[in-house]
């Protein structure tokens, strides 16, 4: 049996390099572009008390993730937006445990936010490439601690942040054998 932390964190935590290289923020680009595709051909032949199985003891089911990854990434594309149409905003944070205990993400069919994340993610890639170098510097301030995220940073933060779950995915589906 795997550690908590391993469940957790199969891919580690997210480390952002000091530079980031064009051919490293393209490829992150590139993970958010597949990322609705991987979700999809993972979650799609699962039945319905698969999508309501943990992903780790104490931890979200697989429709829980997926509704989480939805919500999420809406917030990342609108603290994209800010970073670039603002000066230096501070974003709102949200709660995301409680997001994730609604009643839409704990029995919504996870078609919708499937489909939700294949419109967000065509238009925020379609954005992100779009974009000119000066951009990628551009920021939001977050308000746990002030910290500043440039576009590039949370480039990489969110591409992350789909790996991250779809590893929790992946590794239940092997676990159990499914």
């Amino acid at each position: 049996m795997e550690n908590l932390e391993e469940l957790r964190y199969p891919i580690g935590h997210f480390t952002c390099p000091e530079t980031i290289s064009k051919e490293l923020r393209d490829s992150w680009i590139k993970e958010l572009e597949i990322l609705p595709q991987k979700l999809r051909a993972l979650v799609i032949p699962l039945h319905e008390e698969q999508l309501d199985t943990s992903y780790r003891p104490q931890g979200w089911t697989v429709r829980q993730l997926v509704h989480h990854i939805a919500d999420s990434h809406h917030h990342s594309y609108t603290r994209f937006k800010w970073a670039l149409s603002e000066d230096a905003p501070l974003i709102k944070a949200y709660e995301e445990k409680s997001w994730s205990n609604l009643f839409d993400a704990k029995t919504a069919p996870v078609s919708l936010s499937l489909s939700y994340l294949d419109a967000l993610h065509a238009k925020l890639v379609y954005l992100l490439k779009g974009l000119d170098e000066a951009q990628y510097e551009s920021f939001y301030l977050h308000p746990d601690g002030n910290v500043k995220v440039t576009v590039a940073q949370n480039i990489g933060k969110y591409a992350w942040h789909g790996n991250h779950h779809l590893a929790h995915i992946q590794n239940l589906i092997v676990r159990k054998g499914w």
